[in-house]
C-alpha cells in the first residue's frame, strides 16, 4: 500500500507539523530523565594511596614489561609501612 502526498513545503508542514521539533522535544525529554543524582565516591583504601602517591617508584627499568608498575615489589614494600602491617578485619 502506497500513499502519495503532494503539496509545497508549507502545506505539508501544516498537514503533519514540524517533525524537526518533535523529535527536539523528545530527545530533551529524555535526557532530561536520565539525569541521576551521581554516586558519592568512598575513600580510597590505604592500598590505593600508596600506590597512588608511590606510582613511579615501582616501574620495570627494562624488558618486555619497560615502564609497567612493578606490583610485587610494590606490595613488599608496603607491607613494611604502618598502614600495610595493620591486620584486616
Amino acid at each position: 500500500m502506497a500513499l502519495k502526498v503532494e503539496g509545497t513545503l508549507d502545506e505539508l508542514m501544516e498537514l503533519f507539523g514540524d517533525t524537526r521539533s518533535a523529535v527536539r522535544s523528545g530527545k530533551k525529554s529524555i535526557r532530561s530523565a536520565k539525569k541521576v543524582v551521581s554516586k558519592v565516591k568512598r575513600p580510597l583504601n590505604s592500598w590505593q594511596k600508596y600506590l597512588k602517591t608511590h606510582k613511579n617508584k615501582f616501574r620495570y627499568k627494562s624488558g618486555k614489561r619497560k615502564g609497567q608498575i612493578d606490583f610485587a615489589k610494590a606490595s613488599r614494600a608496603f607491607k613494611k609501612t604502618p598502614a600495610g602491617k595493620k591486620v584486616k578485619r
